[in-house]
């Protein structure tokens, strides 16, 4: 009778850690970006990335004495590690690549110093078209690349990520990054 107890308890174990296995291997976080309660994309974050959002608010760029109105920004890091930063934005008023760039340019000296676009290529994100800007420069005194992708979002609206990274950071960071923007859907 206790050797079947324990037959009974082993294969109910299993089941349950068989049944539980999928759903840890999949586990993510799916975040909704809104605007006026308008949802306008979802992307999905990996476990053990921490997600912040941060309302409108009015910031200078250093050497400028020229407020500028930023919408909400989602940012993603990892826990584990520092060294890389992703995010996402859907500014008021930009609705063209031509607009982006111009967006991109007034909010680049927050993110990035002495910023060297090396490559721009037009891409598909969520099936949505899109471009990437890839370049380098430095943040805090460190070295960093920087990845930006403008995605043409249905309804006159943009999304904006941009993500800066150290040199070095851990290629499975990376593999999190590009995981994000394969979770990338616009709302229709």
């Amino acid at each position: 009778m206790q050797n079947l107890f324990r037959e009974v308890l082993a294969a109910g174990w299993l089941a349950a850690s068989v049944a539980i296995l999928p759903s840890l291997t999949l586990a993510e976080m799916p975040i909704t970006y809104k605007d006026e309660n308008r949802a306008l994309f979802h992307v999905s974050v990996p476990d053990f990335w921490t997600v912040r959002a941060g309302g409108e608010r009015a910031v200078t760029a250093p050497g400028s004495n020229e407020a500028r109105l930023i919408n909400r920004v989602i940012g993603l890091t990892p826990v584990s590690e520092d060294g890389i930063w992703m995010g996402f934005i859907s500014p008021h008023g930009v609705s063209t690549y031509e607009q982006s760039l111009e967006y991109l340019r007034g909010v680049g000296p927050f993110l990035v110093k002495d910023a060297e676009v090396q490559e721009r290529k037009q891409i598909s994100v969520g099936g949505l078209p899109a471009a990437r800007l890839t370049g380098s420069g430095s943040r805090d005194g460190k070295s960093v690349s920087f990845t930006a992708v403008v995605v043409d979002l249905p309804r006159d609206r943009v999304a904006i990520s941009v993500v800066v990274m150290e040199a070095g950071v851990n290629p499975d960071l990376v593999s999190d990054v590009n995981a994000v923007f394969a979770s990338f859907r616009a709302v229709r």
